[in-house]
């Protein structure tokens, strides 16, 4: 997470605005299961809709994670061929993943629009409290689009700054450093 300072670059606050959003969902989740888990197995009596609640609200938590990934890129990555070949080389890989990885945000970011649409005309509601699913979903695009737009800016710094994949390997001994 990005570390509070008054000299933050707007596009440092999005995303730092981005990653409280994932971890606040997140959290929430987390609550959720535990209170579920506490009131079923202690008291007999499990919270209404946790179950459809907590995959939801789950939901949010990773299309805003996705975003603070198309910023960070602190995914899963395996780049023995990019270590394998020269700086060029390796540039127009990290190019082509990218591009990749936005076309798929993109793609996926359409489709759950589609499915927010479906949601409000169609009337889909938990199963105890009967609240709507569509407020969960446009969440959930929501947070696709800022991941289209945390990934389209990661590209273009790509390409125009040539960053590496690895840029943000090691930021928790950076952040340490800093705060020190």
């Amino acid at each position: 997470m990005t570390i509070e300072s008054p000299n933050l670059r707007p596009i440092d606050r999005v995303v730092q605005f981005v990653e409280r959003i994932a971890g606040i969902t997140l959290g929430l989740v987390t609550l959720l299961v535990v209170a579920s888990a506490i009131g079923r197995y202690g008291f007999a009596r499990p919270l209404p809709d946790a179950f459809d609640l907590s995959r939801l609200i789950l939901g949010v938590a990773i299309a805003w994670g996705l975003a603070s990934v198309g910023w960070h890129g602190t995914h899963i990555k395996v780049d023995l061929l990019a270590q394998a070949v020269g700086p060029r080389a390796r540039r127009w890989i990290n190019v082509f993943a990218w591009l990749v990885l936005l076309a798929f945000t993109i793609a996926l970011t359409w489709k759950i629009g589609n499915r927010v649409e479906a949601a409000m005309g169609g009337g889909d509601t938990t199963m105890d409290l009967r609240l709507p699913h569509w407020p969960f979903f446009a969440a959930i695009w929501l947070g696709l689009v800022a991941a289209v737009f945390t990934t389209a800016l990661r590209l273009w710094r790509v390409l125009r700054d040539g960053v590496d994949l690895g840029e943000f390997d090691g930021i928790d001994e950076s952040l340490l450093e800093d705060q020190k």
